[in-house]
Order: structure tokens, then sequence, then C-alpha cells
């Protein structure tokens, strides 16, 4: 029995290369920093393509090396299918003895199935995706019902990804988002001196997938550069060649001049575009596939005003459009209208900075850390596993 007061025993587990950047490894890891920083002992389960994860991340346990690419939502997953699971996980817990066990994205395979078929201790959970069908939990619904019976509690990054793991495995969900390194964003770097020409700077950042909507602000970028040719569109995120050839082609198609594909940026790189950049623009196609924006929470850290579409997703970052401007999704005249606002009434597009800047720091990962360390608390009161001390331990123990 753990005592109010006293370090946990946490593990966090990825199905998903660890060696790969994304959204759930960038939040595993800012999770693990924020309670190793309070005290607690956290371990990482995760397959890997690489060794790199073994001497980057603090007490990684590369399970599974075996990679396989699944077509999910728009995207790839690289997940592991490694028959050594099983007795690796096995080992594992028995090793450590674990007060919680925190999965993210418990429906994908195998991990994190085999991880709670072995676990003995409080078992949460975090749901991240959100999709325009349950295909994949239906397909997989059958195999894991029961596993996930073993589930103590359960946090969905979103009411989007709420409701749509909902639809399949009913049941309570936490509310808890993604958090962004907002001192992080929001301290001032250098911006690029090919930049720094006058032109205004509308920057998209992301994968070059039809989710992401690159083509509509493209079309859109066609409409304002016929009355503003001092426009640029700058386009970051990492693509294939394949990839990069259709959206030239595009480019050509609409007549686009001053187009940028920069690829691939490091944090630090990513924060100099947004600081470079008068504003960005999140295009998104509206079926539903963005559980909660955190692109467009980082732009709003680092000052810089924000268009996107206007999903339930996006919407959580601010649900009264007071920090974003939100623009009907798959529609390129809408866009350029709101990118062509915020060009022609400077005023309008400080107020929406100012508001951003204000929001972020609502998510940033200290705040996000506290409130999943509070649910952890609730968690192993409720299971018995947790003595309350004399006197309540304070916030910053985070338990």
């Amino acid at each position: 029995m753990v005592r109010q007061g006293h370090p946990l025993r946490i593990a966090l587990v990825s199905p998903y290369d660890f060696a790969v950047p994304g959204g759930v490894t960038t939040h595993i890891v800012n999770l693990s920093e924020r309670f190793r920083d309070r005290g607690h002992s956290v371990h990482v389960l995760a397959p890997s393509s690489t060794e790199e994860p073994e001497d980057t991340v603090e007490d990684f346990h590369r399970v599974g090396k075996t990679i396989v690419p699944l077509r999910t939502n728009a995207s790839i997953a690289r997940v592991s299918f490694s028959l050594t699971l099983g007795p690796q996980v096995k080992r594992i817990l028995a090793e450590n003895d674990f007060d919680i066990i925190h999965l993210h994205e418990p429906a994908a395979p195998l991990l994190p199935w085999y991880v709670l078929w072995h676990s003995r201790c409080v078992n949460v959970a975090t749901f991240h995706a959100s999709r325009e069908t349950r295909t994949v939990y239906r397909t997989y619904r059958p195999f894991i019902k029961r596993l996930f019976k073993r589930l103590d509690g359960k946090i969905a990054v979103s009411q989007t990804a709420r409701n749509f793991v909902w639809g399949t495995f009913k049941g309570d969900y936490r509310i808890i988002p993604n958090g962004i390194d907002a001192e992080g964003y929001g301290r001032e770097l250098p911006p690029f001196e090919h930049l720094r020409d006058g032109k205004f700077n509308v920057l998209f950042v992301g994968r070059l997938e039809k989710r992401k909507g690159l083509p509509y602000l493209m079309d859109a970028m066609e409409v304002v550069q016929k009355l503003r040719r001092d426009t640029r569109l700058i386009v970051v995120g990492a693509f294939t060649e394949r990839q990069l050839a259709k959206a030239q082609r595009r480019v050509k198609r609409c007549g686009l001049e001053n187009v940028l594909f920069e690829g691939f940026a490091s944090e630090e790189a990513k924060i100099r575009y947004l600081q470079s950049a008068d504003l960005l623009c999140a295009p998104a196609r509206g079926d539903g596939r963005e559980s909660q924006g955190l692109v467009l929470l980082e732009a709003m850290a680092a000052g810089t005003p924000v268009v996107a579409s206007d999903l339930l997703g996006y919407r959580t970052v601010s649900p009264g459009g007071s920090a974003a401007l939100y623009v009907p999704p798959e529609d390129p005249r809408a866009l350029a209208r709101a990118i062509m606002r915020l060009m022609d009434y400077p005023e309008t597009a400080d107020r929406y900075r100012m508001a951003g800047s204000r929001r972020a720091l609502e998510y940033s990962w200290d705040v996000i850390a506290e409130e999943v360390m509070g649910y952890y608390r609730e968690l192993l009161r409720r299971h018995g596993s947790l003595r309350p001390n004399a006197s309540m331990a304070s916030a910053e123990t985070f338990v």
C-alpha cells in the first residue's frame, strides 16, 4: 500500500515505435519528465526500431524490435507484433512492482494487450485518437473487451476522442488534454533571416496527409495571391518524395508563388518558424479525425495568430473562438477571407495573438501532469492502494 506523499512507481506504455516522433511519444516523454522532477520512479515501455530511446529516455524498456506499419486514420501507425512481447512484459512487471500502469492507446496492438493481461496493479488508459469511423475499435473489440475490464480508469484527451471511443467501449472517461511546452514555445528565438523580407508569412505545420488539408490552403492562397502578391506559404513537416512531388504539382496548377517546403523541423526550429510567421493556418478536413489540435496551442504559445478549420477537436482549444479564428472546413474561399482579414486588420490579429497566449498557458505540461497525477491518486484511493498521511501532501508533490 502506498502512503500519500510517498513517491509512486509508474509505468507509461506506448504501442508505437518510440524512435519515430509522434503525439503519443511526446505526451509520454513530457509526463515522465514532470513526474521524475517530483521524485517519482517512471519507466517507459514501448517498441522501438532503433536503440536510440534506450540512450535518451531514462528507464526505457525496448519491448519489441520488429515494427509493422499499419495504415489507420489516414496515417501510418508503427506497432510491434513480436512474439517475444509477452515474456518481456511479464519479466519487467515482476521486477518493478508498479503502483500505476498508464497505457496510451490501449486498443492498439499488441504491447498494451500484454501489459493489461499481466498487470496486477491499478491500470489507467489514455485515448488520444478520433477518426471518421470506428473500424479499428470494432475490429479488435472481440480480442480486447475482456482486457478492458482490467482498466480502473480511463482518460480521453478531448470530448471528441471520448465520443469516438465511447461508441464502442461505454464507460466513464476523464477529460485531460494533451499538454504543450508553453514556456518553451513562448521564449523568444531569432527568426529565420530568409523569412524577414517583408512578405506576409502563412505557415502550415503538419504531415502532407489528406486529413491535414494542405490542398485547401493552397487553393485559398491562390485567391489571396491574386489580391496580395507579397504573401508566402511556408510548409513545415515531414514528407516523402512522392508527397512533395504531388504538392508541388498542385502549387504549379494553382499558379502559386513564394511557396517553401521546409520539411521536418526540430522543436527549436518549429518555434522559430512559428515566431517568423504572421499566422498559422490549420486547414484540416472535416472528417472528425483531429482530436485536439496541439499545433494550434503551440502557435498560440509562440504568439502566432491562428486560423483553423471549425472542427470539434479544434474547438476544444478555444470554445468561444476568442483565441482562434475558425472557418468552415474544406472551404478555400472562407479560408482566404480569414487570412485576408488578419492581413488587413493587424489589430484583430493582435487580439487573437494575446488571447491565444493566455489560453496556451492553461495547457502547460505542469498543469496537465498535475491533473493526471490527481487522477492517479483518486484511483489509488478508490482501490485501497493509497493510505493518507495525517497531513495532506501539497500539490507540488503530485501525490
